[in-house]
């Protein structure tokens, strides 16, 4: 059945197949019934079956129509499977929320679009409980990641302005077929009620954070040349001589809202 079927790597397919492994996942998450549960990219439905089970109805997006039938034959008769053939960076999960219903979305997420992927659900988090994912180990790090480490980012500042990251376990790449060569996590992801820190204009935020990650070895004067001088770098609180990785969240909003001409930015909940 489900072993006949090759992973893709255009669609950067590796299958969990280690049963230990799956069991921590579907723990971790503790689906409930009545549940608006969402798997992206379920593949031959390793957790899929464990999820629906649980909570009797669950949506999954899926872009590899082939492996559609292998799903639907492995979910018979646990529950109340929808599957949408789509592709998640393009999918709109909010279609699938309801009021009194927010999202719990799951999903062991492809490694060549993992970080677009979560840029685009950060879209969708006012309307999404939690987030359980798979990743490679090191965009968990990065995910988890504060200013003056290694692993701190764009990824870092633009996810933890909207939701707590709290990674749960690692994996081993013998717990896939074919193997990755790299280690995995887990992580829950756990959208925030308010932003971390006030920002005054969301775009000018992002516009911000990305220029000071571009080239990480210039600092803040010439990052942000042409959006704040270093006078008005100063006056937001920041050196301008520092760089993009070793700016809080409460430095890059302190700066975006200066570009948006909102003043300095209170600490609302870090």
């Amino acid at each position: 059945m489900s072993e006949r079927h090759q992973a893709r790597k255009r669609f950067g397919q590796h299958f969990l197949t280690d049963a230990g492994v799956i069991g921590r996942i579907v723990a971790a998450v503790a689906p409930q019934p009545g549940e608006a549960l969402v798997e992206i990219g379920p593949g031959l439905g390793a957790i899929t079956r464990p999820l629906l089970a649980a909570a009797g109805h669950l949506d999954v997006v899926e872009l590899d129509r082939d492996v559609i039938p292998h799903l639907q034959r492995r979910c018979a008769g646990a529950g109340e499977l929808v599957v949408h053939g789509a592709d998640a960076l393009d999918f709109d999960f909010g279609a699938l929320a309801a009021p009194g219903r927010p999202l719990r979305l799951v999903g062991n997420l492809p490694y060549n679009i993992s970080t677009p992927l979560l840029f685009h659900l950060l879209g969708f988090a006012g309307c999404v409980r939690d987030m359980h994912f798979m990743l490679q180990k090191e965009v968990v790090m990065r995910l988890a990641a504060g200013p003056d480490e290694p692993d701190y980012g764009r990824l870092s500042v633009m996810v933890q302005l909207h939701c707590e990251v709290v990674p749960l376990f690692e994996i081993g790449p013998e717990a896939f077929s074919p193997p990755p060569r790299v280690d995995s996590a887990v992580v829950r992801l756990l959208p925030r009620a308010t932003p971390a820190v006030a920002v005054a204009a969301p775009q000018v935020y992002a516009e911000v954070v990305r220029r000071a990650f571009a080239q990480r070895r210039k600092t803040l004067r010439n990052a942000l040349q042409g959006l704040l001088s270093a006078a008005a770098i100063a006056e937001a609180g920041v050196d301008p001589g520092a760089r993009g990785e070793t700016l809080s969240l409460a430095d890059f909003a302190a700066l975006a809202n200066r570009v948006a001409g909102a003043g300095p930015a209170p600490l609302t909940d870090v």
